[in-house]
C-alpha cells in the first residue's frame, strides 16, 4: 500500500480517487510509566517510554489507514496527516489518542 504526505505521487498518475479515510488507535495510560514520566518532569529529559509509545501509535495508526483504503479498493492514501492527543477520563488518567487521515487513491 502506497502513503504519502504528499498530495501526488511523482511519476504516478492517480486514475480514481475513493474518498477521506480516517484511523484512530487508543492507548491506555499506564501507573507506572506515568510515574517514571513524572520523574522526567522534575529532572528534565526524554520520556522514552512515551516515545515509544507514539511511535508505535503513529505505526499501527497508518497501517489501520491502508487497511481502511484498501477496503474501498484503493492501493494508496495520500495527503497522509497523523495527529496526537489525549482523551481525559478522569482526575487521575488520561487515553492516548493517535489518528491517521489521508485520501484513498488508486494510482496507476
Amino acid at each position: 500500500m502506497l502513503t504519502s504526505t504528499t498530495d501526488i505521487v511523482q511519476g504516478r498518475t492517480i486514475a480514481r480517487y475513493h474518498g477521506i479515510v480516517t484511523a484512530e488507535v487508543v492507548y491506555g495510560t499506564n501507573a507506572l510509566r506515568d510515574f517514571f514520566a513524572g520523574i522526567r518532569d522534575l529532572i528534565g529529559g526524554r520520556t522514552g517510554s512515551y516515545e515509544q509509545i507514539f511511535e508505535k501509535g503513529h505505526r499501527e495508526a497508518i497501517a489501520e489507514l491502508g487497511q481502511r483504503a484498501q477496503k474501498l479498493g484503493a492501493n494508496g492514501v495520500i495527503g497522509v496527516s497523523v495527529n496526537t492527543g489525549t482523551i481525559n477520563v478522569d482526575d487521575r488518567g488520561a487515553l492516548l489518542l493517535i489518528t491517521a487521515t489521508g485520501t484513498a487513491v488508486t494510482v496507476d
